[in-house]
């Protein structure tokens, strides 16, 4: 008897579907903000339908008490995934699903008569377990359209960045097409960085805690550029650094650049590790594949010359850039210091002769010898290497050999 009643209940609220579903589209818009912003055909098409449909199968199932079938729940998810198409976020979706749930249920409680009244406890039940059931096949289907959706824009965004680094043009001479599919708007300008991270603690531990320490840095700090440029930005990071094309201007060089020593600080808070980078600017997609060759080469000789971490333009390595590239002119450029090669002394002398700018009292300070010692050993290294330390030719040749040994000793402790 006591099925019966229950039955009976919910076929009589079963005729009413079509108004309750108005009803529940009309509390969406009212309830929901971003279901105002729907437009009125997909909300009286599309929305009322699957607000009938899920009646339709919310009273089934409380007529057969049971709960609803993967078939059943079909279309549900199918509506999920064309809302996360959309960018309806999930809590809207399962809000209406929940506001759906409150109207079903207050028709079966106003529809009920005093003898129906003990079936209300078992129907209240049942009602909770389909909206569990319902919300969950949902919030399921939405979140692997979601992650569909990144997946296929962050490769697109992968590829686009691959394409600009190297030159890359489609057929209309710009990575136009690339850019379309990856959702992004082309920059008129980039400020082009090549970042080196260092490890965080966490991320010094040996075994899986690392790689995990490595990826969420990584997150952490592609989290920042969007946050500080207010859009995704393109890059090709990873544990230990890598290419990032920031957006700026088409004729803000000099302000990009400068920016470059905030934006590299803000980054290296995020990472929680040093950041050293190389910056360029690149005006418009054309120009990011010789900026970012530049940015390369400048980070690699900081990092070579071990120096502090930090930012680097080109004419902060500006030297050292023009005698070790090309190669050849390096390898001449260390040969000047050969004759000294075996006298230490000498070479330390120079070393801090140069790094004192020249002050001959500070520079034999840091030797801790005399500064009649020091004039003694600068003209030794003239007489073997046969340059004058007294010329302008003769500083600037000495300078540039000192800088090109740096480089060939990093080189070879790589």
């Amino acid at each position: 008897m006591r099925v019966a009643a229950g039955l009976s209940l919910a076929a009589r609220v079963e005729r009413r579907i079509d108004d309750l579903a108005s009803s529940m589209v009309d509390a969406f818009v009212e309830e929901v903000p971003i279901y105002r912003q729907l437009p009125r055909e997909q909300l009286q098409g599309e929305v009322l339908d699957i607000s009938r449909t899920n009646l339709r199968t919310f009273l089934m199932c409380l007529r057969e008490r049971r709960e609803p079938t993967d078939e059943e729940l079909a279309e549900a998810r199918a509506s999920a995934a064309r809302r996360a198409e959309e960018r309806i976020p999930l809590d809207s979706v399962l809000t209406a699903y929940h506001i759906g749930g409150r109207i079903g249920w207050r028709a079966l409680a106003d529809e009920a008569k005093p003898g129906e009244r003990d079936q209300l406890d078992d129907l209240a039940e049942r009602v909770m377990r389909y909206l569990q059931r319902v919300t969950g096949a949902v919030a399921s289907a939405y979140m692997e359209e979601q992650q569909l959706i990144y997946g296929e824009q962050r490769d697109a965004r992968r590829a686009l960045t691959e394409a600009l680094l190297v030159g890359a043009r489609d057929d209309a001479g710009t990575p136009l097409g690339q850019a379309r599919r990856a959702g992004v708007h082309l920059a008129a300008g980039y400020m082009v960085l090549i970042l080196r991270m260092e490890n965080t603690p966490d991320e010094q531990k040996a075994g899986v805690t690392g790689a995990v320490a490595g990826r969420r840095k990584v997150r952490r700090v592609q989290a920042a550029l969007d946050r500080l440029a207010g859009e995704p930005v393109l890059n090709l990071l990873e544990a230990d650094g890598g290419p990032v094309l920031f957006p700026a201007g088409p004729d803000s060089a000099i302000d990009a650049v400068r920016a470059a020593h905030h934006l590299v600080t803000d980054l290296a808070a995020a990472a929680g590790a040093p950041v050293l980078a190389g910056v360029s600017w690149a005006r418009g997609s054309q120009g990011v594949a010789d900026a970012a060759d530049e940015a390369r080469d400048v980070v690699e000789l900081a990092s070579r010359l071990h120096r502090p971490t930090g930012t680097y333009r080109l004419d902060d390595v500006l030297l050292e850039h023009a005698v070790t590239h090309p190669r050849d002119t390096a390898d001449r450029l260390t040969a000047v210091l050969a004759p000294i090669d075996d006298r230490p002394d000498l070479v330390e002398t120079l070393e801090q002769w140069y790094a004192a700018d020249f002050d001959r009292r500070s520079a034999a300070a840091a030797l801790n010898v005399h500064p009649n010692t020091l004039d003694y050993r600068l003209r030794r290294v003239a007489e073997l290497t046969g340059t004058d330390t007294g010329s302008s030719r003769g500083l600037q040749l000495l300078g540039a050999a000192i800088t090109a040994r740096r480089f060939r000793q990093a080189d070879a402790d790589h």
